[in-house]
């Protein structure tokens, strides 16, 4: 009798993710099994096995294209021990049987039979089996059959035979299924029988944790030898006597019963996209004693499918079980267990079961099917999150409509209170008449009547006149001027009398006019009635109660319209403008791509998630130069592809000649590739690109990149704490990566003079201590950036301004409780970005503190802004940071031998800054007269100029403008910009400064000049010596040039601003003006290396000289090339200086940090 034992642990509780799809209903207990099957194989006993032991754990990916259809499927013979009649020897039986096996498979047309160690030979058992057969149907056709008597039933047993025998006439490689042998019963082919398996504990690993195990059902064949499958002939079901099939299937189960086989399926050939009966023997089951009996299994490797089912007891005699299950077209391999519903399960000994299927897919094919359902799964919640995003957005639309409704009402009512109250104090003054002045006839009439309005011309303002109008309205003017009617000489009156019809307006309770001595538009000479315009009562056509509603409903209609149309005008430009930035963006990552062409490239250029491609290399620009060899190394996604790195590739010469070439094959979803090459195969020298890799954006992965956390910890953010550009980068930069899908955040002092109008849904979270006081954490959102201010209860950052007051003090403990912060939060970012002097204390802090104290996972990056200020403090990062950057590439360089940088400077990187599209944005700016694009760029340009001239007091002259706006310092290049503004005025321009100095004596110096040239040069000359942010925007928009003639600039934002309002920028060559700004006489080689067109002038030197070299070609050619330099500023426009390219960098850089 069989013990039942525990398994470790139920199916359901195994952590490898399934999708659950389930099969077709199981079969319900009819008193006859239906095969949903047309066809059915030949005489076959199909024999239970266990599983082989030595499956591999994880099979190696095969690069085997999946079978045609209709061959073979997978499961053919493994070598394993010898077979033995033993009980403690049957792993050995096995083997034996196995190896046997395989070798009557190899010999075409011998025997399908298999020979069984310590039974008869294979043919002696073919004819035994045969002739038990015979007498086993004879038996029970007698037992059994109602409507036939016996000869009848063989006869129609010997015509369905061969229709079997035609059915099973190829031998298809068989489908295999493990099981367990009966109790103290000899089984060929069967593992050594431990006891049957039950329970939760031990169950576990059969599933999950061991890998498929079995050895196929062609080693457990008894019987009816199997023929070709090019023989087969189709039986239809409806020629299949059920009768037949029931005695079939019963002696099927008598078979595996006789041997110790406990379950068996039907058809013996399992195909996908077919249903299939499958049949368990409680009673030889661990499941004997159980009522219920269920099958919990899955597909392909319990990979796929999962699928939980009910058994119902068979009518087969002894104790059959089955159910019905849907085989998918997409399975190559059944996994299956049986249970009771709880704990109790008959698990093949930890084995599982498993069923080999006739399949077109193969584990090759399987893979790439699961990545195309993970792509439609993907694309399904991508669907379902955008249906949620157009409900919420839906939503929040009718809540913004009913709050303008409401608005529009509340504005509406507010509107007739004022005119009925108006309305009010002007009836006080109205009459029917004016003796001697005017009057109406007849004299009772009401709204809309035809009257005569008589007017006595005599000692009037129009006395002298010929001609006469009237000009008038009603209800106060409520509607404006409305009524004009030329006044002809009264024959009939005595005196100087003029009348003129008029229809009363319905709805008037008064009527407004004045006389004039010519129609609207063309009068000169009013009688207004000293001011106070002549007013008629009316009497009422309609109740005044009514006519304010219906003057409600009015204004109401009319507030509606109005909204609606500007709504739909900002809707056209937001998307216009969407559409501008994405095709943008799109040009941009192109230039990214093609921006190491010189080096490396792929054809085609944008890399596709399942598809070739191939990577050309040219080494002559590498470290690789002159070798005779050079191998190609990749992986994708960021090096974490589960398939590994790829082989290493030797690369083969390429057409064109000059690079070298390997092609690739890109997973479906692989979202990166990332690659370097080497001199050998094994490795050697390698072109890594300076310790980043060579990495290329894959489109259209059904996976997507995990996000990164980065934290930024600064003491400037734009627009709430903004003293100079670091705020714009820390806002900016964040913003952009933040658009590329990671998770950015901000840590800023909360300082008494933040401006926080622009600090959206501001609130207290918690506080902790440290550093002997209280800090208050408050969280709110900056330009949809989530920010966290620390505000120490100590005072540190209540001065009333962000520098000035003991600041390497105030800001050494801001950093350290940032990190306190974060550690004490739980949060673990991948990068801590600290900027300047003022956060630089976090580089060391982290690494010397908080590495090895909760906040191990992070990368720190450190950006030099300013080299001016805090030399020991930008020293002290440097040495403790993970990468540096500063904001160019060219005053990378130029610093490179700093102190604080030389010692580290393999890790210092230069990165241009960017400016925000959103902010800086002649198509929705608000502070210029025409909005406008690169295809309008001249119309815009001609508005802003002459608003500029009209606004500043300048001659509104066709002549260049050329702008300067900056702060007057040294490093600004101050006795440049004095120079070029004489220059300009001798070559008949004019001149517009913006800017002040922060030393007295420069801003008086200023202040001097300005007034010697506004009298000199009254009209063509002003200087602007302050800050005006309004100002700044229509300088940008209205000049012909912007001039930045610095000593040095780091990057400079002046020069990239001026582009994106189509003005033409005037620079020298240095820092990020030169990386910018390309000569459009002498840079074009240099713009082509880099994706770019000229787009400027510029000039080296700091003397006169220079700027006159610059400034005379810029004038010169918007005077004598008119249409070239129109077509420059639509160039300078579609050009992308925003923090597109920048944000890409930056991630490089960021991603960089991480693999160190």
């Amino acid at each position: 009798m069989e013990m039942a034992l525990r398994a470790q642990s139920p199916l359901c509780s195994r952590d490898r993710p399934l999708l659950v799809v389930r099969p077709a209903a199981a079969a319900t207990g009819l008193a006859q099994p239906t095969i949903g099957h047309s066809r059915f194989t030949g005489r076959r006993l199909v024999r239970c096995m266990v599983s082989s032991s030595d499956y591999p754990k994880r099979n190696a990916r095969r690069t085997s294209a999946p079978k045609p259809k209709g061959t073979a499927s997978r499961g053919g013979a493994k070598k394993v021990g010898e077979s033995s009649t033993d009980e403690g020897d049957l792993g050995k039986s096995n083997g034996t049987l196995h190896s046997e096996e395989t070798e009557l498979e190899g010999t075409a047309g011998e025997s399908s039979d298999v020979n069984l160690p310590g039974n008869v030979s294979s043919s002696a058992a073919k004819d035994e089996a045969e002739t038990k057969e015979e007498a086993d149907q004879n038996q029970l056709s007698a037992s059994s059959s109602t409507s036939m008597d016996d000869e009848s039933i063989d006869r129609k047993l010997d015509e369905y035979r061969g229709k079997i025998s035609a059915l099973a006439s190829l031998k298809p490689e068989p489908s295999t299924i493990a099981s367990v042998r009966g109790q103290d019963k000899p089984v060929v082919g069967v593992h050594e029988q431990e006891k049957s398996i039950t329970g939760s504990q031990e169950h576990g690993s059969s599933i999950v944790d061991e890998p498929p195990k079995g050895r196929p059902f062609a080693e457990a064949i008894v019987g009816y030898p199997v023929k070709d499958a090019e023989e087969e002939l189709p039986v239809s079901e409806d020629d299949v006597d059920p009768e037949v099939l029931r005695r079939r299937l019963q002696e099927l189960a008598d078979e595996n019963y006789s041997v110790g086989n406990k379950c068996f399926v039907f058809p013996e050939v399992v195909k996908a996209d077919s249903m299939i009966d499958i049949y368990l023997n409680r009673s030889m089951s661990a499941l004997a004693s159980e009522p219920d009996v269920l099958i919990k299994g899955a597909f392909n490797g319990w990979r796929w499918n999962s699928f939980t089912e009910n058994l119902h007891k068979s009518e087969l005699t002894g104790d059959w079980w089955c159910c019905k299950l849907y085989i998918p077209k997409q399975a190559y391999r059944l996994d299956f267990v049986f249970f009771n519903g709880g704990t109790v399960y008959e698990n093949n000994n930890h084995n599982d079961f498993f069923l080999e299927i006739e399949s077109d897919i193969d584990e090759d094919s399987f893979e790439d099917f699961l990545i195309e359902e993970k792509q439609k799964e993907l694309e399904r919640l991508a669907a379902e999150e955008a249906e949620r995003k157009r409900q919420a957005e839906e939503e929040r639309r009718r809540e913004e409509e009913r709050a303008a409704m409401e608005a529009d009402r509340a504005q509406a009512k507010s509107e007739v209170e004022m005119k009925k109250e108006k309305l009010h104090q002007m009836l006080s003054s109205a009459s029917r008449y004016s003796d001697n002045l005017w009057y109406i006839e007849p004299n009772n009439y009401r709204g809309g009547d035809r009257v005569r309005l008589y007017y006595n011309r005599s000692s009037r303002p129009l006395m002298h006149n010929n001609e006469i109008w009237m000009h008038g309205g009603y209800n106060n003017w409520i509607d404006g001027l409305s009524i004009q009617e030329r006044l002809v000489k009264s024959h009939e009156k005595d005196g100087d009398w003029w009348y003129a019809e008029v229809t009363l307006p319905e709805r008037a309770l008064v009527l407004d006019w004045v006389f004039a001595d010519g129609p609207p538009g063309n009068a000169t000479n009013y009688d207004n009635n000293g001011r106070q315009d002549f007013h008629a009562i009316i009497p009422n056509n309609i109740p005044e109660d009514m006519f304010w509603v219906e003057e409600e409903h009015k204004i109401f209609r009319r507030l509606q319209q109005e909204r609606r149309e500007r709504e739909v005008a900002d809707r056209l430009k937001a998307e216009n403008s969407a559409k501008m930035k994405a095709e943008m963006k799109e040009k941009t990552m192109r230039a990214f791509l093609l921006s190491q062409k010189h080096i490396v490239y792929t054809e085609p250029l944008e890399v596709r998630a399942g598809n070739t491609v191939n990577v050309l290399y040219n080494p002559s620009n590498t470290v690789l130069n002159g070798k005779p060899e050079v191998w190609f190394r990749g992986s994708f996604n960021r090096w974490t592809h589960p398939s590994g790195p790829l082989p290493p590739q030797k690369m083969v010469k390429a057409e064109n000649g000059s690079h070298l070439q390997a092609t690739v094959r890109v997973p479906l979803d692989a979202y990166m590739m990332d690659f370097v090459f080497s001199e050998s195969e094994d490795g050697g020298i390698y072109d890594n690109r300076n310790g980043m890799d060579y990495h290329i954006p894959v489109s259209d992965s059904i996976a997507k990149e995990p996000p990164m956390h980065i934290v930024h910890i600064a003491v400037e953010m734009a627009p709430i704490a903004k003293v100079g550009g670091l705020g714009d980068v820390v806002t900016s930069l964040s913003r952009a990566v933040q658009d590329l899908g990671h998770n950015v955040e901000v840590i800023l002092p909360k300082y008494d003079c933040l401006n926080l109008s622009n600090v959206k849904d501001l609130h207290y979270q918690h506080s902790f201590a440290w550093g002997g006081t209280e800090i208050k954490v408050w969280f709110g959102k900056v330009e949809d950036l989530p920010v966290y201010f620390l505000e120490p209860q100590n005072g540190m950052f209540w001065v009333g301004c962000v520098y000035g007051k003991n600041d390497e003090s105030r800001f050494g403990f801001f950093c350290h409780s940032a990190l306190e912060f974060l550690r004490q939060k739980g949060s673990s970012p991948d990068i801590i970005h600290c900027h300047d002097w003022s956060s630089a204390p976090v580089a060391w802090l982290y690494k010397e503190q908080y590495a090895l104290n909760g906040l191990g996972n992070g990368r720190v990056v450190f950006t030099i802004h300013n080299l001016e200020f805090g030399a020991h403090h930008i020293g002290k990062a440097m040495a403790h940071c993970d990468k540096a950057t500063t904001v160019s590439d060219t005053y990378s360089k130029e610093v490179a031998g700093h102190g604080a940088i030389a010692p580290h400077y393999f890790k210092f990187h230069g990165i241009r800054n960017g400016i925000d599209p959103d902010i800086w944005d002649p198509y929705t700016d608000v502070f210029i007269p025409v909005h406008y694009t690169s295809e309008n760029v001249v119309e815009g340009k001609s508005a802003a100029k002459k608003a500029l001239q009209q606004k500043l007091g300048l001659q509104q002259t066709d002549t260049p403008i050329v702008g300067i706006i900056s702060r007057l310092t040294v490093q600004k290049g101050i006795h440049l910009i004095k120079h070029a503004i004489y220059r300009t005025l001798e070559r008949n321009g004019q001149v517009v400064l913006l800017g002040s100095a922060p030393d007295p004596r420069i801003q008086g110096d200023f202040t001097n000049l300005a007034s010697q040239l506004h009298g000199e040069y009254h009209g063509r000359v002003k200087l602007c010596l302050t800050y005006d942010e309004p100002l700044s925007h229509l300088i940008y928009a209205g000049a012909d040039f912007i001039l930045v003639p610095s000593i040095f600039e780091p990057c400079g934002l002046t020069q990239l601003i001026a582009m994106r309002y189509g003005s033409i920028p005037i620079v020298r060559k240095t820092g990020g003006l030169y990386d910018t700004v390309f000569d459009v006489d002498n840079d074009k080689d240099r713009a082509l290396a880099q994706g770019l067109e000229p787009n400027g002038f510029n000039f080296e030197g700091a003397d006169s000289s220079g700027v006159d070299y610059a400034l005379d070609r810029a004038i010169t050619t918007f005077y004598d090339a008119r249409d070239w330099f129109n077509s420059l500023c639509k160039r300078v426009m579609e050009q992308d200086w925003s923090w597109n390219r920048p944000a890409l960098d930056y991630m490089e850089l960021y991603h960089s940090a991480r693999k160190n």
